[in-house]
């Protein structure tokens, strides 16, 4: 099949799909002699994996692990564990970083219980106010996206 029919099978943008062969996601598929990319079923499978994983909110880079550990089914799958359980971890330190975001938004709802003009509005007088002063509470480090997790394992393979 071409990208185009890839794309289509997987709901994953055209661009997408040529982005993570960039990112060596995807193997570089045989090309016609019309120099046409030509896509098999191991790339639905390999393409629909990344997707789910991306589902999962997983980074390219724990993509790219699991896709090496995939690759050598001989391997055992304690990185995969590993990186499951670091994952986890991210996932409950960003359900506790959101919590607290909606806190602050609920405690910044209440600055404005009346409609009333816009000049008058404590929601926006306490935006403003906020707004002066260098703040570092929401500068979120995302752990996640630069290289991944802390705890994964690199390398791990056996």
């Amino acid at each position: 099949m071409k990208i185009g029919e890839l794309a289509d099978a997987t709901g994953t943008p055209v661009v997408t799909v040529r982005f993570y062969e960039v990112e060596g996601l995807l193997p570089i598929p045989a090309r016609t002699s019309s120099n046409y990319r030509i896509y098999g079923g191991e790339h639905v499978e390999r393409l629909a994996f990344i997707r789910h994983c991306r589902s999962l909110d997983m980074t390219l880079e724990e993509i790219r692990l699991l896709l090496e550990l995939k690759d050598a089914p001989q391997a055992d799958c304690g990185a995969v564990n590993a990186l499951l359980d670091a994952h986890i971890d991210h996932v409950a330190e960003r359900i506790q970083e959101l919590k607290s975001l909606e806190k602050e938004l609920k405690a910044l709802r209440s600055q404005c219980e009346d409609i009333q003009s816009g000049k008058d509005c404590g929601i926006l007088s306490t935006l403003s106010g906020s707004a002066r002063k260098p703040s570092t509470k929401h500068a979120h480090s995302h752990k996640h996206v630069h290289g991944a997790h802390p705890k994964t394992p690199r390398n791990t393979r056996k």
